[in-house]
């Protein structure tokens, strides 16, 4: 007689504890505790008040300042430049400004890519000598950390030199201002450099190590790698980088009031580069000078011109964030 064992089929083995995971297990007899402490759910209450508070805070400022804009602007202030008149209530627009802010923010970030990504680039692939990397990371830091009125004060002592004229408006005489377009955009390249380098380097350290070697497995060497393959590669974080640059320069006065005179009207040097070399202002020495704290006597425009600004600073605003979407490269 044969006895038939039969055993039962294997069922799902319980799930096994994660040897990587950081949190506590817990102990055989001890009961997991579940729900957070009173600490917690008070630091994650105060977390979400600090953030509706800068919500509140920024739509605030955003629609205060659209309310005023529409209400105040008019297309004759966009296509009329402003006159010589104490009351500027009752003269012009703010057509000089407006292009004097392009112009100014287009010569500042001229300078600062080329210089910042040149930076970056040496910073984060070479980095020798180590004591000259280690003092260019601290130079970067203290122009981040700079007030804009103290560059300001620097690049003024710096163009009133007398071999420095040729960048600036020089009076009859052969007295050198210091004040020009060209003066006032180079200080402005240095307020948009620590961002250009911030963003370019952040980019580079992105890209894995195997990315390199594979270049360098086909016989390229470091100086193409960097020029046909990093930094093709790292293009949205220059992008990023220049973008909220150009935002800072938009936005600043003290360099504009020192540097560029912060006329109402452009006033052109003469010679090929009579505009560079000439003086005039920004939206936002205009601004300044019309606010109802002013001495122009024109709030209204002030208003005006002070939502055209913001409504430039939102635009790169968004171009940065659809920058940091878009070409974002995936590595594997």
């Amino acid at each position: 007689m044969s006895i038939e064992v039969r055993t039962a089929a294997p069922g799902p083995r319980p799930p096994q504890p994660d040897p990587t995971d950081p949190r506590p297990r817990p102990q055989p007899g001890q009961a997991r505790h579940s729900g957070w402490s009173i600490s917690d759910r008070v630091g994650l209450a105060a977390a979400w008040a600090c953030g509706i508070a800068l919500c509140v805070a920024a739509a605030s400022i955003v629609g205060f300042m659209a309310w005023k804009g529409v209400q105040y602007l008019q297309l004759e202030m966009l296509t009329s430049s402003p006159e010589a008149s104490m009351d500027q209530s009752k003269s012009g627009g703010f057509l000089d400004p407006l292009v004097g802010t392009l112009l100014l923010t287009v010569i500042g970030i001229a300078i600062a890519i080329p210089v910042g990504v040149g930076i970056a680039v040496w910073l984060t692939e070479y980095g020798r000598p180590a004591g000259l990397a280690r003092l260019v990371e601290s130079g970067v830091e203290v122009v981040a950390g700079t007030p804009s009125i103290v560059l300001a004060i620097f690049g003024l002592l710096v163009f009133q030199q007398t071999f420095m004229g040729i960048f600036s408006f020089t009076a009859e005489g052969g007295s050198v201002f210091g004040r020009s377009f060209l003066t006032a955009g180079s200080m402005m390249a240095l307020i948009a450099l620590p961002l250009v380098i911030g963003s370019t380097r952040e980019a580079l350290n992105s890209i894995p190590r195997h990315v390199r070697e594979a270049s360098y497995a086909l016989g390229k060497d470091k100086a193409s790698t960097i020029r046909r393959v990093l930094l093709p590669s790292a293009r949205s974080g220059i992008a990023t980088g220049a973008t909220l640059g150009m935002g800072r320069i938009c936005g600043d006065t003290a360099i504009v009031v020192v540097l560029l005179g912060a006329s109402m009207q452009t006033t052109p040097e003469s010679g090929p580069l009579g505009l560079l070399r000439g003086t005039g202002s920004t939206l936002t020495s205009y601004v300044y000078n019309n606010s109802p704290s002013g001495e122009g006597n024109a709030p209204e425009k002030a208003y005006a011109a002070a939502f055209v600004l913001l409504m430039i600073v939102l635009l790169l605003n968004f171009a940065v964030g659809l920058i940091g979407k878009r070409n974002k490269p995936q590595w594997n």
